[in-house]
């Protein structure tokens, strides 16, 4: 008992109910008179390896035990006894499957599970040694199914069966037997750990899904038109699409096994590297962040106010970066809205600049995605040209209206800002101003696009272009 208490506190998330629950059922076989010719084992799952640990070894009484040296406290191997990880994973019998021991033994294995609270926690393995070599088990075995294989090969060409991608196994209905599997049915069970042959195994003994075969034909006679059954299912680490469905007026039942498991890694790598891409966002913006503090500290210890001018400035250009890469962060998909990002632009200026005599306003429509590459630029696109309104375009009591705008159309983006200004000189301010400089290049080699700036004393409108998603270019 503190064995088990001492392993399964060691190796296993098992509840102490679940502990105290394996005690009395190794106190039961202990006691018990069943199984008295066969060693007995109960074995749980190690969350450390993801393989079977024992924690308990009854001998038999009459014969010697099959093994010379101490088990408990060992792992038994998916590879040498798969009917083990397959019972704690279904919470299904498995009858009669080959085995072999730590000592390398060939046995023969029954395994039912131990529960508690309606959960598997364990199981009980029964175990007789196989006198024959592997080869002659899956000699007779053929021999055996030779028959019933024959007899259906008229409906199902094996070689035709063999070129299948997915795994192939048909039953008998009267006795729930294997009657036919393709190569890739067997090559399957070999990967899972079946060590001999699986024509006339059981259909309890080869489940993946857990269902038992009672429950099979029950779901088949359940259905009065188009009896097939599909489903998905995790086993072990692996993925499979399962359909089962009733062939031969109802005689066999074939179940077509799809493995998934490569797709499923794949898709949990990308969703695992979306996590760590959101993560860096996150952290990217975390570490801006604490520039922009640096920088007002400076702005703040300063006595220039062209110095304090250009501190202020390149602060709103950072935290526009800031701000997309917390956007970035929270965005499950590549794709962002850009006016939920537009809304953040024009938050983030008010937050800086507070311009209590300019009222801002946005219009954009809400289906407008934009990738995660074009929305740096853009970002600092709007930024540089709401800044520059701000310096330019109003004197300091001056009331006015700034428009940002955004449409779509044959998957080209329009994004306007438009004020009502005082104005500037177009031509002499490309050449001398920062912010106008950083547009043109970020429009242009940034985002593949093309600018247009109208300004007179009536106010400035600047349109710039681009293709929707398209990729960010860094140079």
């Amino acid at each position: 008992m503190e064995r088990i208490n001492t392993l399964c506190q060691r190796y296993t998330n098992l509840t102490q109910s679940d502990i105290q629950e394996l005690c009395r059922t190794s106190a039961y076989l202990a006691e018990s008179k069943h199984y008295e010719m066969a060693d007995v084992f109960i074995d749980v799952f190690n969350e450390m390896t993801k393989e079977a640990l024992v924690v308990y070894h009854k001998k038999p009484k009459h014969i010697p035990s099959l093994y010379k040296h101490e088990v408990v406290g060992k792992e038994a191997l998916l590879k040498n006894e798969p009917g083990v990880l397959r019972t704690m994973e279904t919470s299904l019998n498995s009858i009669g499957l080959l085995a072999v021991t730590q000592e390398n033994r060939l046995i023969k294995q029954n395994i039912f599970p131990i529960r508690n609270e309606q959960r598997t926690i364990g199981v009980i393995i029964v175990e007789e040694g196989v006198e024959q070599p592997i080869g002659a088990v899956e000699r007779q075995e053929l021999q055996s199914n030779e028959q019933g294989t024959i007899a259906i090969e008229s409906t199902f060409d094996p070689l035709i069966m063999d070129q299948l991608a997915e795994a192939v196994l048909i039953f008998d209905t009267t006795t729930g037997n294997l009657v036919l599997a393709n190569q890739r049915a067997k090559e399957l069970y070999r990967k899972l750990g079946y060590r001999e042959m699986i024509n006339d195994l059981h259909y309890d003994n080869l489940s993946l899904d857990y269902t038992t075969f009672e429950y099979v034909l029950y779901q088949m006679n359940d259905q009065t038109e188009n009896r097939l059954i599909e489903l998905e299912t995790a086993y072990l680490n692996y993925y499979f699409n399962i359909r089962k469905v009733w062939i031969d007026a109802g005689s066999r039942v074939a179940m077509i096994i799809q493995d998934n498991t490569e797709v499923k890694k794949k898709e949990d790598e990308i969703v695992s590297k979306s996590v760590a891409i959101r993560e860096i966002h996150h952290r990217v913006k975390n570490n801006l962040q604490s520039v922009v503090s640096l920088l007002r500290i400076q702005a703040r210890r300063t006595t220039s106010k062209e110095a304090s001018k250009v501190l202020k400035e390149s602060v709103n250009r950072i935290m526009a970066i800031a701000m997309t890469h917390e956007l970035l962060s929270k965005q499950v998909e590549d794709n962002v809205s850009l006016r939920q990002m537009l809304e953040a632009v024009m938050y983030n200026f008010r937050h800086i600049f507070n311009p209590e005599k300019v009222r801002l306003n946005l219009t954009v429509d809400p289906t407008i995605t934009v990738s995660s590459d074009q929305m740096v630029s853009i970002s600092l696109v709007v930024n540089e040209l709401l800044q520059n309104i701000f310096d330019h375009a109003f004197e300091a009591d001056q009331n006015g209206v700034v428009e940002v705008s955004g449409e779509i159309e044959n998957k080209v983006i329009t994004i306007t800002v438009t004020d009502d200004g005082n104005g500037y000189d177009v031509n002499r301010n490309k050449e001398t101003s920062l912010g106008l400089m950083i547009v043109n290049s970020y429009i242009k080699d940034k985002l593949k696009g093309k600018v247009k700036i109208e300004s007179s004393n009536k106010g400035t409108k600047t349109c710039f272009y681009f293709e929707q998603n398209t990729k960010d270019v860094v140079r």
